[in-house]
């Protein structure tokens, strides 16, 4: 059972076929068998989700038909939740349980989800392999000693592994789609303002957005249905009304325009999971769908223009901790400034420092326009590469990463792991939707296809998603390593 989709495990309840107590149960017993191999949870709430699973049961009997009732799910462990510590994979907030749900914690709670727990992230969100938590690397369930990709890899890994039927996760500059490529399952990134952020630890303010890690677009679409709408406590929340995501996810592909950027088909690219993504091309034209070949001339700028912009909107957020209010405080300080110092030194990992002292250089007083301000003018133009592209294309198309997981400990150069998510960046920073979608097992690893829209377009996204994994069964494999049972 628990190897379903959400709108499986729905149906399921729904015919009383299981209780979302015997359902909870089961994906906690897996988690206790697995989780110590793939360290994809940082904690585990066994008592409150049984008591969760307890009340949507009852809740159930009643004649409450909410799709979400009674579904596990776990958080990444960058969402605030009453009552359970809320990490964000740092020393820095090892200690930190915040007083507060984050509102998207909230909308699932009134939908009737069952909280499994919090996964495990890179620290501050700041990584592409998992790597950089202070909780320890998270494993892939596909091969161990790979990676799950970052920075939601305790999310993708759950998902992937049936540690939770669903999961939630956060997307900077690729944190929810390169992670879902690399462990074979649907991975969603709305666009910004669409999902409130609200209760959401920042990294950067400008480009964070959270989003659906599930098995399927159907189960993305059932998530956004929860999550979007206008949050008044978010000023960044878009004010649009938030329309049924399943209500066209069966709509007909017959003459949707393709466009396939000539930049994500270069050098670097690998042939096996370029093939994936032809061989994924060819079934959409089997449905109607036409390939145009398109140009981002300025996508080779955005890996450049988002590594001056994140960090310093990092060193901005992540001031705040500074051992006074809440968090991390180093032991015996001799007075205030040792007391920041030695701080922010012990409770910060390596990834978080050089971030930090990037973007405090970028925003220094002399360096501000030369880089900061460079940068958003980049943005601009990467922005205006899109608008002008889906003025002629309804949706574009190409791999979400340019090969499929790594080793653990493989990419030890800070450059080579930013290089990471050279595909999927230039979506944040011009705040499209963008998603990724199983395509294929070249090498026996999964690979990503990722679809991106205009903005606010996540329904259509839904649907090509769906569509493609109607006429494809990618998206149901899972790891044989693990096996179906704990």
């Amino acid at each position: 059972m628990i190897e379903k989709t959400v709108a499986e495990l729905s149906a399921a309840l729904a015919a009383g076929e299981i209780s979302s107590v015997e359902l909870t149960q089961a994906y906690l017993d897996r988690i206790a068998h697995y989780n110590k191999t793939l360290n994809a949870y940082i904690t585990v709430c066994n008592d409150s989700a049984l008591a969760q699973a307890k009340a949507a049961d009852a809740a159930r009997a009643k004649g409450d038909t909410s799709p979400l009732l009674g579904i596990p799910l776990a958080h990444k462990d960058i969402f605030c939740t009453t009552g359970v510590r809320t990490t964000c994979g740092s020393r820095m907030l090892n200690n930190f349980i915040a007083p507060y749900d984050a509102t998207v914690v909230e909308r699932f709670n009134a939908a009737g989800a069952v909280m499994l727990g919090k996964t495990n992230m890179d620290e501050f969100a700041m990584g592409s392999s998992n790597e950089t938590s202070y909780f320890g690397p998270v494993r892939n369930p596909w091969d161990t000693e790979k990676v799950p990709g970052g920075s939601s890899g305790g999310s993708a890994a759950a998902v992937a592994a049936d540690l939770c039927a669903m999961a939630t996760g956060t997307d900077t500059g690729g944190s929810i789609r390169q992670p879902a490529a690399f462990c074979g399952i649907t991975g969603f990134k709305p666009s910004y303002g669409r999902v409130s952020r609200w209760g959401m630890i920042a990294f950067a303010s400008s480009l964070d957005q959270a989003g659906p890690i599930c098995k399927s677009a159907e189960d993305a679409a059932l998530m956004m249905n929860v999550m979007a709408g206008l949050d008044e406590k978010d000023s960044t929340s878009i004010d649009l009304p938030v329309e049924d995501y399943t209500a066209t996810l069966n709509d007909s592909l017959e003459g949707l325009r393709i466009g396939i950027p000539r930049q994500h088909f270069a050098e670097g690219l690998s042939p096996e999971v370029e093939q994936s993504i032809r061989d994924g091309l060819a079934v959409f034209e089997k449905l109607g769908a036409t390939i145009k070949e398109i140009d981002l001339p300025n996508n080779h700028l955005s890996v450049s223009a988002y590594y001056v912009v994140a960090p310093a909107e990092a060193s901005a957020n992540l001031s705040r901790y500074d051992g006074v209010r809440y968090g991390y405080r180093c032991e015996d300080p001799v007075d205030l400034e040792d007391m920041y110092k030695r701080t922010r030194s012990e409770g910060f990992g390596a990834e978080v420092k050089r971030r930090i002292m990037v973007g405090t250089y970028a925003l220094s007083a002399g360096f501000y326009d030369a880089y900061y301000r460079k940068a958003q003018r980049i943005r601009r133009l990467i922005k205006n590469d899109f608008s002008s592209a889906f003025k002629e294309v309804d949706v574009i198309i190409g791999p979400t990463s340019p090969h499929t997981a790594f080793g653990l400990g493989a990419k030890s150069d800070p450059v080579a792991m930013y290089l990471e998510d050279i595909y999927t960046i230039a979506v944040n920073l011009a705040g499209l939707p963008g998603m990724s979608i199983p395509a294929g097992l070249p090498g026996g690893m999964p690979t990503g296809m990722h679809i991106v829209g205009n903005d606010f377009a996540e329904a259509k996204l839904l649907n090509v998603a769906h569509q493609f994994q109607l006429n494809t069964d990618w998206h149901t494999r899972r790891p044989a390593a693990l096996g179906k049972e704990a």
